[in-house]
């Protein structure tokens, strides 16, 4: 909701949106319930490449089904379950029914191997793991066979592996089950009288304030950190990101955009559930024609992504030739979005009411949005105003707030700040003051009408395609190659993702290596869109007279380097 003039002072980067529509006082589990009782033959969830195509009152059965089936493995409210797989209708069903038997669902990336793995499962303590056998060229059965050999030869639910200690039971969503593993069909139909009867009495008993969601984010500093998310979280920052849609019933959301990021489990399914509407999934991963395909056939309304698929959707065979006459509005986000992109977008994919959005997940994860109704030129150059209920301020170097117009580092306070960080309060300490206010880390200027514009950002974190990277975690796992003395990675230019990984490094005396061997070193140890794309070989770095590696000018320095010259790095 647009922010309103509420006698505060106009002459400083102060944002506060008020709106006359309460805060949703409510679990997610318990929010689904509800728009199953007034929307149960309403379309709730279309994934064609698996042959679903459930109302609300099947997928709330759904739902009920695998949360008894859970609570009738052992399950405890606020136990963690990880999921491991991609976009498909199980994922849906998961996401509401953990938060039904009250467990903390951790989201996590299908790109991730093994050592990625390894650390998130630890890092929260996971009790049980939910994956797909495999996906693209992953074969994560395998990958699990080798962090836990123990897993062959036990029973399932009776896990006691070294390197992951706290893990008790891994599902298979597959018809087969392997070593050690039970599979997602045999959950649901686990479910007895009495986990049925649990289930119901947790409606009543779990707490709209109770951690929910566990995402990994880079966040500033050091290896990822678990952003803990609660319901009173994600089902509000839903609920009004849709408000700036003017999403209804009605509306029918094409979400490409994957489910382990809260752009698709909360500004997609969520934010559908929340409003009555349907999801759609085309397909597992992102893939562009397919995208376009099902928006077109199945009348999708709603489409979201980040820059990168905008411009693949455009891009696509046949497109000149589709009807997308069905498509009115949805999110763009994740990335900056350039301003011919969205005119593009606008005119040839007639999405007249795209909007954009600006946040990060410990924010649950935006806190603004331009609305269908703000000029075209609003949408195209900013990223909307603060949404209902929430703060932001704009700050300098010294803290105190910039007079309007002034670019600072954005703040934001209010209800969609997550609580902590999990198991880790001195990062939790160092990310929210003590008066709620949580740093990005962007560099933000906002003007008289409360708009605001993302003009840079403060910290060394890269945006690729939607992905944020933190140059540290490819730095720790470089440094482990034999030939590496000291590896520096930056963020490089890029007409397509936006930026690139680029890594700067200095071999070890009487040590040679390639840009392709670095490559190969990384394939399959982290997520392919870790591995760097350039590669730079240095005798020494930009330094300050204090002896600190100057980032900025290496990426000034790449930035013309790329301008001037096609040939590979």
């Amino acid at each position: 909701m647009p922010s309103k003039d509420n006698q505060s002072d106009r002459s400083i980067s102060y944002e506060h949106g008020v709106s006359d529509i309460a805060l949703m006082g409510v679990t997610v589990g318990n929010l689904l319930r509800r728009t199953a009782v007034e929307f149960p033959e309403n379309e709730a969830l279309v994934v064609p490449y698996q042959d679903v195509r459930w109302s609300y009152r099947e997928l709330d059965s759904e739902v009920e089904r695998l949360a008894a089936g859970l609570v009738a493995l052992g399950l405890e409210p606020g136990e963690r379950i990880g999921v491991w797989a991609p976009n498909m209708a199980e994922w849906v069903v998961l996401q509401f029914a953990t938060a039904r038997a009250g467990l903390i669902l951790v989201n996590i990336n299908p790109a991730y191997r093994l050592s990625e793995l390894e650390f998130a499962l630890n890092q929260v303590e996971v009790a049980t793991l939910v994956l797909v056998p495999s996906f693209k060229s992953s074969n994560y059965l395998a990958m699990l066979a080798d962090l836990m050999p123990e897993l062959k030869a036990v029973d399932p639910g009776k896990l006691k592996a070294a390197r992951v200690p706290t893990l008790r039971l891994v599902v298979t969503l597959s018809d087969d089950a392997a070593p050690g593993t039970i599979r997602y069909s045999d959950v649901v139909a686990g479910a007895d009288d009495r986990a049925y009867r649990r289930v119901q009495e947790l409606s009543s008993v779990l707490q709209f304030d109770d951690p929910i969601n566990i995402q990994s984010t880079s966040g500033t500093t050091g290896r990822p950190k678990a952003a803990t998310l609660t319901h009173h979280n994600i089902v509000n920052n839903a609920y009004f990101s849709g408000l700036q849609m003017k999403l209804t019933a009605a509306d029918r959301m094409c979400i490409p955009v994957p489910m382990y990021h809260c752009f698709g489990m909360v500004l997609g399914t969520l934010c559908c559930v929340a409003h009555g509407a349907t999801m759609v999934f085309a397909s597992a991963g992102f893939d562009a024609t397919a995208a376009m395909d099902v928006t077109e056939t199945e009348r999708c309304s709603v489409f979201h992504g980040v820059p990168t698929m905008f411009i693949a959707a455009l891009d696509s065979p046949g497109f000149a030739g589709r009807d997308l006459s069905c498509l009115r509005t949805g999110i763009i986000a994740g990335a900056p979005c350039p301003a011919e992109l969205m005119k593009r977008i606008m005119g040839e994919m007639h999405m007249s009411q795209i909007t954009i959005a600006y946040g990060m997940t410990e924010t649950g994860p935006i806190s603004t949005q331009t609305s269908v109704d703000d000029p075209v030129h609003r949408r195209v150059e900013t990223v909307g105003r603060v949404l209902a209920h929430t703060e932001i301020k704009i700050v300098d170097d010294a803290g105190r707030i910039t007079p309007r117009g002034t670019p600072g580092e954005l703040l934001t306070r209010g209800y969609c700040v997550m609580p902590r960080y999990w198991n880790n309060p001195a990062k939790t300490e160092e990310a929210i003051d003590e008066a709620r206010w949580i740093a990005s880390g962007d560099i933000a200027v906002v003007d008289e009408e409360g708009f605001f514009q993302i003009v840079g950002r403060s910290k060394d974190m890269l945006i690729r395609g939607g992905e944020n990277i933190f140059p540290r975690e490819i730095e720790d796992f470089l440094y482990t190659h034999p030939a590496v003395e000291q590896v520096e990675v930056i963020g490089a230019p890029d007409e397509k993702y936006g930026e690139e990984v680029c890594a700067w490094i200095k071999l070890r005396e009487g040590r040679t290596a390639t840009a392709e061997e670095i490559r190969d070193f990384c394939k399959g140890q982290i997520a392919h869109f870790k591995i760097p794309r350039y590669v730079k070989f240095v005798d020494a770095f930009p330094m300050t007279i204090t002896g600190k590696v100057q980032k900025f000018v290496m990426r000034e320095m790449m930035a013309e380097e790329l301008a001037g010259t096609a040939e590979d790095v």
